[in-house]
């Protein structure tokens, strides 16, 4: 993974779990982008196209192609680490 993936993370404003990693990223030095998915229906569309039931499963975060489904905080440091030049 190179260091120019970008990061979105799909979710809810009102969703604990969202607020969750919007803090957990900000404390990052790597920039993303918060999706959304209740305000902004083609935000929902996109992250429907993630998975094959079409649902709305959120928080998701993508690193370029890899998805994380509410991942616990090791996962994503692990996926996050390949994106921080060493």
């Amino acid at each position: 993974m190179n260091n120019n993936a970008i990061i979105k993370l799909y979710g809810a404003d009102r969703c604990h779990k969202t607020q969750f990693y919007i803090n957990f990223l900000n404390e990052t030095e790597l920039s993303y982008e918060f999706l959304d998915v209740e305000i902004n229906e083609d935000h929902a569309e996109e992250l429907r196209g993630l998975y094959t039931n079409r649902k709305l499963n959120f928080p998701t975060i993508t690193i370029g192609s890899k998805k994380l489904r509410n991942p616990k905080s090791e996962e994503l440091k692990k996926w996050l680490s390949k994106l921080i030049p060493q």
